[in-house]
């Protein structure tokens, strides 16, 4: 956090630098609010602190002058009449809070904080509100068969402590659901899980999504922005499908991962986190090392502990249960009465490669629940003809089910990206490039 202290009493300046510097604060002090609004265009403050009353401009001016140049920016005003008017005043001028001098250090300690959980809750609000709604327990993770069994054996083992976890395996067996199952069963639980998708993203705006930036970092960055790394400070961090990290972007990661400190794009400000890591990929890392698209030092960071999920092709006990699962689940989130599904049905379902694994049914029995006419999902409501079997026929029916899939939820969603995007369970920026890889033709503009 940098901090600009702003007072035009020298001593009173200089008493909250260091008591700041020595909290490891960067400090930053200005004499006046002149001063400090100049400093402001030339760099970005996370909070100012700052004397009402000055010579030139007064402290409410400052704050409205300086909110103009980044509204991002706190303050905390500092008082020595301690009338209830003149803090009325300074918070109406957009002040976070206030305090009288002479000032007691342990209230302004306690202001900080509150400051800076306030600053990452505002930066994470539309990410929580899907974590919330993708909040996973141990009942919601089908694991019957013995291969999944020892994989909860192995998460329940190394949940509790903090070190660095490689989950693999095909895409669609539920990596990013185990993360959360190891963020839930650790001590860091009551903190965040951040999760982030590293191939929805270009390089460019990868980086700032994991470390942040400054206001005037690059063209169109108007104001801060918190990185993951920060947001998940004493949580967990999820950097799903990290085999698609670009190489200049694993430099900086295996920087943080051995020092824990990082600092904002287009800032200078060492930034330190306590973060547990968790990777995940779906990809051949060995094999990306040996091609020069992967650093061997940052997998062997990465890969302390390996959690392999096994396909659902290999887990065929699992997929009854799973079925039944999502027809409930379904079920409720169409508005209808529980379903069942028949033995013909689910026949068909045991028969069936699962290229696409635990996400491909998922998709399958939500269109199951939305086709079929009556209580029963019967065979006929089961689209599979054509794709992937144990017999080893042609893949070309699976890209068939989920270009109908998401043009339906588009449909549904009356063609709003973000919405289809949380029902598909996808990045909205995944779902703009399927849309675009399948051809699918929108009846109204993007929203």
């Amino acid at each position: 956090m940098h901090i600009l202290v702003v007072d035009d009493e020298a001593s009173q300046r200089e008493l909250l630098a260091g008591f700041l510097k020595k909290m490891g604060y960067t400090v930053t002090t200005a004499s006046s609010g002149m001063d400090a609004i100049e400093k402001n265009r030339a760099t970005g403050f996370d909070l100012v602190i700052l004397d009402l009353k000055m010579p030139e401009i007064d402290g409410i001016e400052t704050i409205m002058r300086m909110k103009e140049i980044d509204p991002e920016t706190y303050f905390v005003v500092l008082t020595g009449y301690g009338t209830v008017e003149s803090a009325v005043q300074a918070m109406k001028s957009g002040a976070y809070n206030y305090l009288n001098k002479p000032v007691n250090l342990d209230e302004l300690e306690l202001i900080i904080t509150q400051v800076r959980n306030d600053q990452t809750m505002h930066q994470e609000l539309e990410m929580l509100r899907a974590e919330v709604e993708g909040e996973f327990t141990w009942d919601s993770f089908i694991a019957g068969s013995p291969r999944m069994q020892e994989v909860l054996s192995l998460i329940s083992r190394v949940a509790r402590s903090d070190t660095n976890i490689l989950i693999t395996g095909e895409s669609g067996t539920g990596k990013d659901m185990a993360a959360r199952l190891i963020h839930n069963a650790s001590p860091r639980k009551k903190n965040r899980f951040v999760a982030v998708s590293c191939a929805a993203l270009p390089e460019t705006l990868l980086e700032s999504e994991l470390f942040g930036y400054e206001r005037g970092a690059f063209s169109g960055a108007a104001r801060r922005k918190i990185g993951r790394f920060e947001l998940a400070h004493a949580g967990t961090l999820f950097l799903d499908e990290v085999g698609d990290i670009p190489i200049s972007t694993q430099v900086k990661l295996l920087r943080v991962l051995q020092e824990f400190t990082f600092e904002r794009l287009g800032g200078n400000t060492p930034i330190k986190v306590d973060v547990r890591l968790i990777a995940a990929t779906n990809q051949d890392l060995k094999q990306k090392i040996k091609l020069g698209a992967f650093r061997e030092d940052l997998f062997y960071r990465l890969n302390v502990i390996t959690l392999m999920l096994p396909a659902l092709r290999d887990r065929k006990e699992d997929i009854k249960p799973l079925a039944e699962h999502f027809m409930e689940k379904f079920s409720k989130k169409c508005g209808y009465h529980r379903k069942n599904i028949s033995k013909n049905a689910l026949s068909k379902l045991m028969r069936y490669d699962w290229p696409g694994n635990v996400r491909e049914l998922e998709n399958v029995m939500e269109r199951a629940i939305v086709l079929s006419r009556g209580d029963i999902v019967d065979e006929s409501d089961i689209p599979l003809e054509g794709s992937t079997t144990l017999s080893g026929s042609g893949t070309g029916s699976l890209a068939d089910i989920e270009k109908d899939h998401i043009e339906s939820v588009l449909v549904q969603s009356n063609w709003n990206l973000s919405e289809a995007a949380k029902r598909l369970d996808i990045h909205r920026n995944t779902l703009r490039l399927k849309i675009k890889n399948y051809g699918i033709k929108k009846g109204t503009e993007l929203k």
